[in-house]
């Protein structure tokens, strides 16, 4: 029996759910699942360039699981392009480290530290159209691909 998942300490949560090819409804894509704990070492490695080491420690993970990690990430990044299919962030065991809200009217981005931070309307607009993106990826079965029809049930729209 393999061992269980470690978790995997993720900074913040996606400022997206995820992606999918312009100009073709989702409807007729076939979809490509990117772990939460993917999406951070894609992160941690191309975005922010720091090597295997370091992004394994700041994760919480070995070296060489990290480096299974970010294989697998670019892997799944070179389907969903290849492919021509949509590519979801969602799953796996993680934990943020941070709560990120996003401005739903002038598209700011703020971070705190705990929840007790948050706040309820933009520090930047005054707006109060806010959302806890940290709640997108938490308590909630996948989405599912394929065939369907309109909008996604809301999901962080």
């Amino acid at each position: 029996m393999p061992r269980p998942t470690k978790e995997r300490r993720i900074l913040e949560p996606p400022k997206i759910q995820g992606m999918k090819p312009m100009g073709v409804p989702a409807r007729f894509l076939e979809c490509v699942y990117l772990a939460l704990g993917e999406y951070e070492a894609i992160r941690l490695a191309d975005y922010d360039g720091l090597d295997h080491r370091e992004a394994a420690e700041i994760m919480g993970v070995s070296r060489p699981t990290f480096t299974r990690l970010i294989e697998k990430a670019r892997k799944k990044v070179a389907e969903a392009i290849v492919g021509v299919k949509e590519l979801l962030i969602e799953g796996g065991n993680y934990s943020f480290s941070t709560q990120l809200q996003r401005c739903m009217d002038c598209g700011e981005f703020e971070r705190f530290e705990s929840t007790d931070e948050l706040v309820s309307s933009c520090r930047n607009c005054g707006s109060t159209n806010i959302v806890h993106l940290n709640e997108w990826f938490g308590g909630r079965g996948g989405r599912g691909c394929g065939k369907r029809g309109g909008h996604r049930g809301g999901h962080g729209h």
